[in-house]
């Protein structure tokens, strides 16, 4: 068994088409196809709750496939439902944030806030085994309170001289 890579990264958002603008705005994300055209929902019953494992009640609105430039793709849900908490924080338990390469960070996050996304601070150098002159990062939300973080690394870095394994591959 070989595991390639992330194929895509499901994201729950209040609004399909909000979001879909959002990620195309701030990432260039186009559309790929809707596994659940809105006119088709919603989706729901005990096939969903246990496929899903949501709660009796929950229902898919829409899904969407996006695809990034450069892959992976990030999946769009809307549900309606009896259980909706807000955006998981970094200090959430579970998958807490998705991480995008850029190589122009002060671009990306200028389209970010374009896109109606908010900037959690000013680029910051990566520390560490990550470390390089130009080598920074920065955290973003989206108009919904997910956590993305952008990072760049153009330079080496650091732990690239203690192994020649790389988060890239050519």
């Amino acid at each position: 068994m070989t595991v390639r890579g992330i194929d895509h990264v499901g994201v729950t958002v209040p609004d399909l088409d909000t979001a879909t603008e959002f990620f195309a705005r701030a990432f260039g994300a186009e559309v790929l196809y809707d596994t659940l055209p809105r006119a088709q929902g919603p989706k729901g019953g005990w096939a969903t709750e246990r496929r899903l494992g949501v709660p009796q009640g929950t229902a898919e609105v829409a899904v969407r496939m996006l695809r990034l430039p450069s892959g992976p793709g990030i999946e769009l849900f809307e549900f309606s439902g009896p259980r909706q908490g807000g955006a998981a924080l970094p200090c959430d338990l579970g998958w807490q944030h998705v991480a995008l390469y850029v190589d122009d960070l002060d671009e990306a996050l200028r389209q970010v806030m374009e896109a109606g996304g908010v900037r959690l601070s000013e680029p910051v150098p990566l520390p560490g085994p990550e470390s390089g002159e130009r080598n920074r990062f920065a955290y973003c939300r989206t108009p919904w309170g997910g956590t993305v973080e952008l990072l760049t690394y153009p330079d080496a870095q650091p732990y690239e001289k203690e192994t020649d394994q790389r988060r890239w591959r050519p």
